[in-house]
């Protein structure tokens, strides 16, 4: 399946590029997501016509998460789990915890956008969980998981 990007995806182009995908992929992801439309004669042309919409538009969107990131960056946030008194948490600290405290804490976070590569946490301490607020923008944020009192 032929498509044309409308913003930068990881791994695959930037805005604009005619890229070849797997059509679930494309179906069920890219086209729904308005990262992408099928690369037809019809939408070719109005793409070029549109190009320089299509690029102030990815501008703002990557200067926005720029602004997020040096609002993060540094920043920490607590979360309190209950846990056993050896420090092992009854359950465990995911991304939409996380998401949900810097939220709280007036840092609006998404949980798509908490990347855990190591899974969920499930000790108390301090942790350094990245931020992945755009596909060129991230920062690295700390989670403090502390027992419940």
């Amino acid at each position: 399946m032929e498509l044309i990007l409308l913003q930068k995806v990881t791994n695959l182009g930037v805005l604009g590029d005619k890229v070849n995908v797997k059509p679930g992929y494309g179906r069920n992801y890219l086209v729904p997501q308005g990262k992408a439309v099928p690369a037809t004669a019809a939408n070719v042309a109005e793409f070029e016509a549109k190009r320089a919409e299509y690029e102030a538009k990815a501008k703002a969107v990557h200067d926005e998460a720029e602004s997020r990131r040096a609002k993060l960056e540094g920043a920490s946030v607590t979360v309190r789990a209950n846990a056993s008194t050896e420090g092992k948490l009854f359950g465990s600290v995911g991304p939409r915890d996380i998401a949900e405290a810097f939220t709280a804490a007036g840092l609006p976070l998404e949980k798509s956008e908490v990347v855990m590569g190591e899974g969920a946490l499930r000790n108390i301490g301090e942790y350094e969980v990245i931020a992945k607020l755009h596909a060129d923008v991230e920062t690295t944020i700390k989670v403090v998981v502390e027992a419940e009192a």
